[in-house]
Order: C-alpha cells, then structure tokens, then sequence
C-alpha cells in the first residue's frame, strides 16, 4: 500500500490479519504501486465493498479524488477464501464488487452501516471479525505451507513435510493463495527482500538473506513482480 503521512495500519483482532486505512491527497505523482505479498484484501471505500484479489504483479490504482477515504482488512495468506467465500484464484490480480460473491441486499445493509460509522476501520474489521466466527478454521496444513516456504524451503521439501504430492499441492494453493506454491515462494522472497532494503540492508547482503541466488538474480525477480527496480521501491515513501 501507498505509505504517507495519510496512510496507517495497525494489527487486526482477527488473528494474523491487518487493518489499514488511506486517505487520497493531491499529488503530482501516481499512488505508489500495491506490490504482491500473497494476501486478500477486504476493502471499503464511501458506498462500495470490494476484494482485492492476491496479485502477482505490482496493481496500480487510479488513486481517487482528494479526500477519498479507502479501509482495508489484510488477511493473512490463505485464510480469507473460507471468510470471503471464494477460491483466491477466481479473484487473482482482480479487484471485485463483494456484491459479485455475496448477497446484494447483506452487502448494502453491510455499507450502509460502514458509511455511517464513526470509526470505518473498526466497523469493516467487525464485518471481517463476524464471518470468521461463522467459518470454518483454516486447514493447519495451510499454514504449514506458508511458514516453511517462507523460511526459504524448497517447493519439494514443503510438500514433503505436509506429506502431499507436488500436483496436490499445486491445486491446493490455487484456492488457498490464488496461484501455485513456487509462485507464492517468489512473492514471499520477494517481501523478505523489501523489508531488509528498507531497513538500510546492502543489496547484496539482502539477496543473500533473502534466498536469491545473487544480487542480480534478486534485481530481476523484484522488476518482474514489482514493476520497478529496487532502489525505485526503496526510495519511495
């Protein structure tokens, strides 16, 4: 998400999830891109509820007039197509009218209370919060996937620990992330990446943290999946 002085997040009630909100400013730049990190998103802004798909490439919004107030609930990855009600394949590098997976009457009342609330990030995590009481727990195995991919382990090696066969997997993590578990690895290195730069981190010593094989192997999966080179994404806010 954009970061600026409009910009705010803090950790959701909802286990493992965030809550952010952003308010549009005038500027004479486009909104920073929104990067891929393996998650859904639950988005409100005034009169419309939307998700926001798990991306594998840099989404670039419009951006929204001044003033544009935009509320999201960031599910950790994995978990929100048992709240949300869709396969995160069927909504990958999209952004959809919740109206399209839900109910059209349970989603007006749902925005109407939203628009009327106080405190829009509180009103939309109890929207969030409510479906996950209603759901079923997310499979451990699930989990398990994305802690072991996350540590830097091999496709192979995770599907050997959760004892299930490449192609099992694969389809598995079609519903589950919305794309298979290499491209989840290359999404989850990529944010492992980001982190360490942003925080004064060498390129090269970045790329070796991170599992790249060097620091020209981590200079083209960051264009291929950011859109923009390192120092571009380092330099923005």
């Amino acid at each position: 998400m954009e970061a600026s002085a409009r910009y705010r997040e803090r950790p959701s009630r909802l286990d493992g999830a965030v809550v952010w909100a952003h308010s549009a400013v005038a500027a004479p730049h486009s909104p920073s891109p929104v990067l891929p990190d393996g998650c859904m998103d639950l988005l409100w802004t005034e009169g419309r509820l939307l998700v926001a798909g798990p991306d594998t490439r840099a989404y670039r919004s419009e951006g929204g007039h001044e003033g544009a107030r935009y509320v999201g609930v960031r599910f950790y990855p994995g978990t929100a197509p048992a709240l949300l009600g869709v396969p995160a394949d069927e909504v990958r590098d999209q952004r959809v009218d919740l109206d399209d997976l839900w109910p059209s009457a349970e989603v007006r009342r749902l925005t109407e209370r939203i628009d009327a609330a106080r405190d829009p990030v509180s009103a939309l995590e109890d929207v969030a919060l409510a479906r996950a009481a209603d759901a079923e727990p997310t499979d451990p195995l699930l989990l398990h996937v994305v802690r072991s991919l996350n540590a830097g382990r091999s496709v192979a090696a995770t599907a050997a620990a959760v004892g299930l066969g490449a192609r099992t997997l694969h389809r598995r993590s079609l519903a589950a992330f919305g794309y298979g578990p290499k491209t989840l690895a290359r999404v989850l290195r990529l944010q492992r990446a980001l982190k360490l730069a942003w925080n004064g981190v060498p390129y090269a010593e970045t790329a070796a943290r991170a599992g790249y094989a060097d620091q020209a192997h981590l200079a083209r999966e960051v264009r291929g999946l950011a859109g923009a080179t390192l120092g571009e994404l380092v330099g923005r806010p």
